[in-house]
């Protein structure tokens, strides 16, 4: 099986705009997530693909590879699927441009869900967190999932779900964190289908393939997923940084 990894890499954030060029440690927020996707040594390939020339020459600069979008995407899926058949691989992992601190035990979770489905029933998996602070359950900013008894979503919100009318005190609540890894062909699906009603109400792209009655594989991992999208999370990243280089 052939393993690739792609990382979209869009310059106008809607909530912080340029992130990916900002600084932390003395490196870029992109450039720090393609070596940590590379230093993983889980990939045939790792590929970056953006809008901007400045994040396509600092990848070239550093040795990486990098493509350049030629037409506006909506969502990191749409924007790795624009090359995706251009890619020899049959499995596909989008790791978000700003997750600086992404961990191989997590990867190497998503790889294993496809290497042990012998009948192909998978048609994509990501990754999710079980969360009990109060604030991260309550925030938009933190999409919830809900899954069933085989941990395939059931679906994903910026609401909580479930929504605890029975006050049952062991409920649990889990964090979706943005990191997929797809068959080649459930991909180029994606790419290829119109956006749907639930997709564009909550802007969550994975809605498109539950609502198109694909599954979607979700595993569970300690990572807290540190996805950059507003100031204080760019702030929070350079403690993280400081604490693991101290």
């Amino acid at each position: 099986m052939k393993i690739v990894a792609m990382i979209p890499a869009r310059y106008d954030s809607e909530r912080l705009p340029g992130k990916l060029m900002m600084d932390l440690g003395g490196i870029p927020i992109i450039l720090r997530t393609y070596q940590s996707v590379i230093r993983s040594g889980l990939f045939d390939d790792v590929f970056v693909v953006t809008d901007s020339e400045m994040i396509f020459t600092l990848i070239k600069k550093n040795g990486g590879n990098v493509f350049m979008s030629s037409v506006k995407h909506d969502n990191g899926s749409d924007r790795i699927a624009e090359f995706a058949s251009k890619i020899n691989s049959d499995l596909i992992l989008n790791v978000q441009g700003d997750e600086p601190f992404i961990d191989k035990s997590s990867l190497e979770k998503l790889i294993s869900v496809f290497i042990d489905d012998d009948k192909k029933n998978i048609d994509l998996a990501s990754i999710m967190q079980l969360i009990t602070n109060e604030r991260e359950i309550l925030s938009p900013n933190n999409v919830k999932v809900v899954v069933d008894k085989n941990n395939f979503a059931m679906y994903f919100s910026r609401s909580i779900i479930p929504f605890n009318r029975s006050k049952d005190k062991n409920i649990k609540y889990f964090k979706h964190i943005g990191v997929y890894a797809f068959r080649k062909e459930s991909l180029l699906y994606y790419y290829k289908s119109k956006s749907t009603k639930l997709e564009k109400l909550e802007k969550l792209e994975q809605l498109r393939f539950l609502e198109n009655a694909k599954k979607i594989k979700m595993v569970l991992t300690d990572y807290e997923g540190y996805g950059i999208d507003v100031m204080e999370d760019l702030i929070n990243a350079r403690k993280i940084l400081d604490e693991k280089t101290s």
